[in-house]
């Protein structure tokens, strides 16, 4: 997985209170929810661009856009900050994406692990 763009990637999923693939991920475990610092990426707007998809910095709240976009500027704020996780801005996506460890958590896989289908 590429920047936090897809949902190609190893999935962290929380099982009663613990973990299994995102215990490996000790970023993903410790981080908390900052507040959006922008409405759209601020680096492509400040030049002209457009995005595909946007990502919110959970340590900041930079709201930058995704390695599918031109200037992916999500993963050069991971680059330059060294702040690991990032959320989907997308409407109706609640995952996260841990730049240091290439390590997703989609709460919507849970949702779909436990339903009963039958």
């Amino acid at each position: 997985m590429r920047g936090g763009c897809g949902h190609i990637g190893v999935i962290g999923r929380r099982i009663h209170g613990l973990t299994d693939r995102m215990g490996s991920c000790q970023h993903l475990f410790d981080s908390r929810e900052a507040l959006p610092a922008a409405e759209g990426c601020a680096e492509c707007l400040a030049v002209g661009d457009e995005w595909v998809h946007l990502r919110m910095c959970v340590t900041c709240g930079n709201v930058a856009c995704c390695d599918q976009s031109k200037n992916r500027h999500a993963s050069g704020h991971f680059r330059a900050t060294g702040h690991p996780v990032a959320r989907s801005q997308q409407p109706g996506e609640a995952w996260r994406w841990c730049y240091a460890d290439e390590v997703l958590d989609d709460p919507d896989e849970l949702e779909m692990e436990g339903a009963d289908l039958g």
